[in-house]
Protein backbone atom coordinates (compact mmCIF):
# COMPACT_ATOMS: atom_id res chain seq x y z
CA UNK A 1 0.00 0.00 0.00
CA UNK A 2 2.90 2.36 0.65
CA UNK A 3 3.93 2.03 -2.98
CA UNK A 4 0.67 3.58 -4.26
CA UNK A 5 1.66 7.23 -3.64
CA UNK A 6 4.95 6.58 -5.42
CA UNK A 7 3.08 5.16 -8.39
CA UNK A 8 0.75 8.17 -8.47
CA UNK A 9 3.69 10.54 -8.27
CA UNK A 10 5.40 8.77 -11.13
CA UNK A 11 2.25 8.99 -13.20
CA UNK A 12 1.92 12.72 -12.47
CA UNK A 13 5.51 13.37 -13.43
CA UNK A 14 5.04 11.45 -16.65
CA UNK A 15 1.93 13.50 -17.45
CA UNK A 16 3.78 16.76 -16.83
CA UNK A 17 6.60 15.62 -19.06
CA UNK A 18 4.10 14.98 -21.83
CA UNK A 19 2.43 18.37 -21.33
CA UNK A 20 5.68 20.36 -21.40
CA UNK A 21 6.38 19.84 -25.12
CA UNK A 22 2.75 20.61 -25.90
CA UNK A 23 2.95 23.90 -23.99
CA UNK A 24 6.17 24.76 -25.78
CA UNK A 25 4.59 23.97 -29.15
CA UNK A 26 1.67 26.30 -28.34
CA UNK A 27 3.98 29.32 -28.11
CA UNK A 28 4.21 31.70 -31.06
CA UNK A 29 7.36 31.25 -33.12
CA UNK A 30 9.29 34.58 -33.29
CA UNK A 31 10.37 33.66 -36.83
CA UNK A 32 6.70 33.52 -37.86
CA UNK A 33 6.19 37.05 -36.54
CA UNK A 34 9.16 38.30 -38.56
CA UNK A 35 7.80 36.59 -41.69
CA UNK A 36 4.44 38.27 -41.14
CA UNK A 37 6.10 41.68 -40.95
CA UNK A 38 8.30 41.02 -43.99
CA UNK A 39 5.39 39.82 -46.15
CA UNK A 40 3.29 42.81 -45.08
CA UNK A 41 6.03 45.30 -45.99
CA UNK A 42 6.62 43.57 -49.32
CA UNK A 43 3.00 44.31 -50.23
CA UNK A 44 3.04 47.85 -48.81
CA UNK A 45 6.21 48.79 -50.69
CA UNK A 46 5.17 47.38 -54.05
CA UNK A 47 5.44 50.02 -56.77
CA UNK A 48 7.96 52.25 -55.01
CA UNK A 49 10.38 53.96 -57.44
CA UNK A 50 13.53 51.88 -57.00
CA UNK A 51 15.02 48.67 -55.65
CA UNK A 52 13.39 47.91 -52.31
CA UNK A 53 15.25 46.20 -49.47
CA UNK A 54 13.36 45.25 -46.32
CA UNK A 55 15.05 44.56 -42.99
CA UNK A 56 12.96 43.32 -40.07
CA UNK A 57 14.27 43.73 -36.54
CA UNK A 58 14.50 40.92 -34.02
CA UNK A 59 11.56 39.81 -31.91
CA UNK A 60 12.17 39.87 -28.16
CA UNK A 61 12.56 36.18 -27.30
CA UNK A 62 11.74 36.91 -23.64
CA UNK A 63 8.12 37.38 -24.65
CA UNK A 64 5.89 34.32 -24.43
CA UNK A 65 3.02 34.72 -26.87
CA UNK A 66 0.31 32.16 -27.50
CA UNK A 67 0.40 30.58 -30.95
CA UNK A 68 -1.69 32.51 -33.46
CA UNK A 69 -2.90 30.80 -36.64
CA UNK A 70 -3.58 34.12 -38.44
CA UNK A 71 -1.40 37.01 -37.20
CA UNK A 72 -2.22 40.38 -38.75
CA UNK A 73 0.37 43.10 -39.44
CA UNK A 74 -0.51 46.80 -39.53
CA UNK A 75 1.07 50.25 -39.60
CA UNK A 76 0.44 52.92 -37.03
CA UNK A 77 -1.65 55.92 -38.23
CA UNK A 78 0.52 58.48 -39.98
CA UNK A 79 3.32 56.02 -40.79
CA UNK A 80 4.17 54.25 -44.03
CA UNK A 81 6.47 51.60 -45.47
CA UNK A 82 9.32 54.04 -46.01
CA UNK A 83 12.63 54.23 -44.15
CA UNK A 84 12.71 53.35 -40.47
CA UNK A 85 9.26 52.34 -39.35
CA UNK A 86 7.38 50.30 -36.75
CA UNK A 87 5.00 47.49 -37.71
CA UNK A 88 2.42 46.11 -35.32
CA UNK A 89 1.43 42.45 -35.31
CA UNK A 90 -1.76 41.42 -33.54
CA UNK A 91 -3.67 38.25 -32.85
CA UNK A 92 -7.42 38.10 -32.30
CA UNK A 93 -7.84 34.43 -31.39
CA UNK A 94 -7.41 32.11 -29.61
CA UNK A 95 -5.51 34.59 -27.41
CA UNK A 96 -5.45 38.33 -28.06
CA UNK A 97 -2.03 39.99 -28.13
CA UNK A 98 -0.20 42.76 -29.95
CA UNK A 99 3.52 43.34 -30.46
CA UNK A 100 5.48 46.05 -32.27
CA UNK A 101 8.50 45.26 -34.44
CA UNK A 102 11.09 47.70 -35.77
CA UNK A 103 11.80 47.51 -39.50
CA UNK A 104 13.52 49.44 -42.26
CA UNK A 105 12.45 49.86 -45.88
CA UNK A 106 15.24 51.24 -48.06
CA UNK A 107 14.63 52.27 -51.68
CA UNK A 108 17.66 52.46 -53.96
CA UNK A 109 16.73 54.79 -56.82
CA UNK A 110 17.77 57.72 -58.98
CA UNK A 111 17.59 61.33 -57.88
CA UNK A 112 18.69 64.64 -59.40
CA UNK A 113 21.59 66.67 -58.05
CA UNK A 114 23.31 69.84 -59.18
CA UNK A 115 26.28 69.04 -61.43
CA UNK A 116 27.35 72.68 -61.19
CA UNK A 117 26.38 75.59 -58.92
CA UNK A 118 22.82 76.73 -59.60
CA UNK A 119 22.41 80.49 -59.11
CA UNK A 120 19.23 81.70 -57.49
CA UNK A 121 16.53 82.79 -59.92
CA UNK A 122 18.27 81.55 -63.08
CA UNK A 123 16.65 79.03 -65.45
CA UNK A 124 18.19 75.59 -64.89
CA UNK A 125 19.75 73.85 -67.88
CA UNK A 126 20.08 70.11 -68.42
CA UNK A 127 23.89 70.43 -68.49
CA UNK A 128 23.75 71.74 -64.91
CA UNK A 129 22.12 68.56 -63.62
CA UNK A 130 23.36 65.05 -62.83
CA UNK A 131 21.51 61.83 -62.10
CA UNK A 132 22.76 60.07 -58.97
CA UNK A 133 21.71 56.95 -57.10
CA UNK A 134 21.09 56.49 -53.41
CA UNK A 135 18.61 55.49 -50.73
CA UNK A 136 15.63 57.74 -51.43
CA UNK A 137 14.24 57.19 -47.92
CA UNK A 138 17.17 59.12 -46.44
CA UNK A 139 16.57 62.13 -48.71
CA UNK A 140 13.92 64.88 -48.43
CA UNK A 141 10.44 63.84 -49.52
CA UNK A 142 10.42 66.56 -52.20
CA UNK A 143 13.58 65.32 -53.93
CA UNK A 144 13.54 65.51 -57.75
CA UNK A 145 13.81 62.10 -59.44
CA UNK A 146 13.69 63.18 -63.09
CA UNK A 147 15.52 65.98 -64.91
CA UNK A 148 12.27 66.95 -66.65
CA UNK A 149 10.96 68.07 -63.25
CA UNK A 150 13.77 70.61 -62.99
CA UNK A 151 14.83 71.82 -66.46
CA UNK A 152 13.60 75.33 -67.24
CA UNK A 153 12.64 76.11 -63.65
CA UNK A 154 14.63 78.30 -61.26
CA UNK A 155 15.63 77.88 -57.64
CA UNK A 156 14.54 80.10 -54.75
CA UNK A 157 18.01 79.65 -53.26
CA UNK A 158 21.54 79.13 -54.58
CA UNK A 159 22.41 75.43 -54.84
CA UNK A 160 25.99 74.20 -54.66
CA UNK A 161 27.34 71.43 -56.89
CA UNK A 162 26.54 67.93 -55.67
CA UNK A 163 23.49 69.02 -53.67
CA UNK A 164 20.25 67.07 -54.29
CA UNK A 165 17.61 69.25 -55.93
CA UNK A 166 14.34 69.64 -54.03
CA UNK A 167 11.15 70.43 -55.90
CA UNK A 168 9.85 72.59 -53.06
CA UNK A 169 12.75 75.03 -53.65
CA UNK A 170 11.96 75.48 -57.35
CA UNK A 171 9.58 77.74 -59.19
CA UNK A 172 8.53 77.72 -62.80
CA UNK A 173 9.66 80.48 -65.11
CA UNK A 174 6.82 82.87 -65.99
CA UNK A 175 5.37 82.60 -69.49
CA UNK A 176 3.40 85.80 -68.94
CA UNK A 177 4.96 88.90 -67.36
CA UNK A 178 3.30 91.73 -65.48
CA UNK A 179 2.48 94.51 -67.95
CA UNK A 180 2.97 92.29 -71.00
CA UNK A 181 0.50 92.53 -73.86
CA UNK A 182 -1.06 89.08 -74.25
CA UNK A 183 -3.54 87.42 -76.57
CA UNK A 184 -6.80 86.36 -74.96
CA UNK A 185 -8.19 83.20 -76.57
CA UNK A 186 -11.67 81.81 -76.08
CA UNK A 187 -12.73 78.64 -77.89
CA UNK A 188 -15.95 76.72 -78.06
CA UNK A 189 -17.93 74.43 -80.32
CA UNK A 190 -17.18 75.72 -83.80
CA UNK A 191 -15.80 79.12 -82.84
CA UNK A 192 -12.59 80.83 -81.66
CA UNK A 193 -12.45 84.40 -80.37
CA UNK A 194 -9.26 86.35 -79.76
CA UNK A 195 -8.61 89.73 -78.18
CA UNK A 196 -5.74 91.66 -76.65
CA UNK A 197 -5.09 92.70 -73.10
CA UNK A 198 -2.38 93.54 -70.59
CA UNK A 199 -1.32 91.04 -67.90
CA UNK A 200 -1.68 92.35 -64.35
CA UNK A 201 0.83 89.89 -62.81
CA UNK A 202 3.46 87.28 -63.66
CA UNK A 203 2.24 83.72 -64.25
CA UNK A 204 3.88 80.40 -65.03
CA UNK A 205 2.50 77.83 -67.48
CA UNK A 206 -0.92 76.67 -66.30
CA UNK A 207 -1.34 79.32 -63.61
CA UNK A 208 -4.34 81.64 -63.40
CA UNK A 209 -3.56 85.23 -64.35
CA UNK A 210 -5.65 88.38 -64.52
CA UNK A 211 -5.68 90.44 -67.70
CA UNK A 212 -7.08 93.92 -68.32
CA UNK A 213 -8.66 94.19 -71.75
CA UNK A 214 -8.30 97.21 -74.03
CA UNK A 215 -11.82 98.13 -72.95
CA UNK A 216 -10.74 98.28 -69.30
CA UNK A 217 -12.47 95.07 -68.18
CA UNK A 218 -10.57 92.60 -65.95
CA UNK A 219 -10.77 88.91 -66.88
CA UNK A 220 -9.04 85.75 -65.59
CA UNK A 221 -7.51 83.00 -67.69
CA UNK A 222 -4.87 80.28 -67.84
CA UNK A 223 -1.38 81.42 -68.82
CA UNK A 224 0.15 79.60 -71.78
CA UNK A 225 3.50 79.80 -73.54
CA UNK A 226 3.82 82.38 -76.30
CA UNK A 227 2.02 85.12 -74.39
CA UNK A 228 -1.44 83.56 -74.65
CA UNK A 229 -4.12 83.41 -71.98
CA UNK A 230 -6.98 80.93 -72.30
CA UNK A 231 -10.30 82.33 -71.12
CA UNK A 232 -13.21 79.96 -70.43
CA UNK A 233 -16.33 80.66 -72.45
Amino acid sequence: MKSLPLALASTALASLAMLAPAAHAAAMDPAAIKRTVDQFLQVQSAGLPGKVTITVGNVDTRMTLAHCPAPEAFLMPGTKAWGKTTVGVRCAAPSAWTVYIQANVSVLGNYIAAAAPLPQGQPILESQLATQQGDLTTLPASIATDKAQVIGRSSNVSISAGTPVRLDTLRSQPVVLNGQMVKLVTTGSGFRITAEGKAIANAAEGQVVQVRTTGGRSVSGIARAGGQVEVAF
